[in-house]
């Protein structure tokens, strides 16, 4: 079936006379049977350009008032949380990633509520607003876990929040970093807010 989706893609595309097209040319150019850049060529996310927080991990300090991230500390904290993001800070983005050779927004978070929470989300971005109970910014609280959309209003970014404003999440411009959620382009494609269902 795989295969068979492949040459209709191809054919498709070489009937419509896009073969000029960058894009086109770069996915022709491809293994076929890389199924991962395939599907990442259909759902690109769009390259944010920003400057992250924090981008690389962070080494531990002896300080008892900051948390694994460098972040204020407070008794409320999850340290586990802070721990598990701060050990895949700088990992590298890759569409349909799951590991640290390069992990995409959903692996990452899925990764991390496993880790942390021993719980298991739904694979993509979209399907894990089946997991939770949406609220809004105001009501965001460590581990809720963010709903970005893209430039079509679809859900297709997630991320953790953490506290003080600031997420961590897997970026297609900067791998897994920590991130202000007050950033221009954050903001505008915030969708909602969520937590995990009882």
């Amino acid at each position: 079936m795989r295969k068979t989706f492949i040459l209709c893609f191809v054919v498709l595309a070489a009937s419509l006379s896009l073969t000029g097209c960058s894009a086109l040319k770069n996915f022709l150019s491809r293994d076929l049977e890389d199924e991962d850049f395939i599907i990442g060529q259909l759902y690109v996310d769009e390259v944010v350009k920003e400057t992250p927080v924090i981008a690389q991990r962070v080494e531990p300090r002896s300080s008892s008032k900051s948390n694994p991230l460098g972040l204020s500390y407070s008794a409320e904290d999850n340290h586990a949380l802070y721990e598990t993001v701060n050990s895949w800070l700088g990992v590298p983005y890759k569409y349909g990633g799951t590991d640290r050779n390069g992990i995409d927004c959903s692996a990452f978070v899925g990764t991390v509520f496993r880790q942390v929470y021993g719980v298991e989300l739904h694979r993509t971005a979209n399907d894990m607003l089946r997991d939770v109970s949406l609220i809004s910014r105001s009501e965001l609280r460590e581990g809720d876990i963010l709903f970005f959309t893209n430039s079509k209003g679809k859900v297709s970014h997630v991320g953790i929040y953490l506290k003080e404003g600031l997420f961590a999440h897997a970026s297609t411009s900067n791998g897994v970093s920590v991130s202000r959620l007050d950033d221009t382009y954050w903001t505008k494609h915030f969708y909602k807010g969520g937590r995990i269902k009882k």
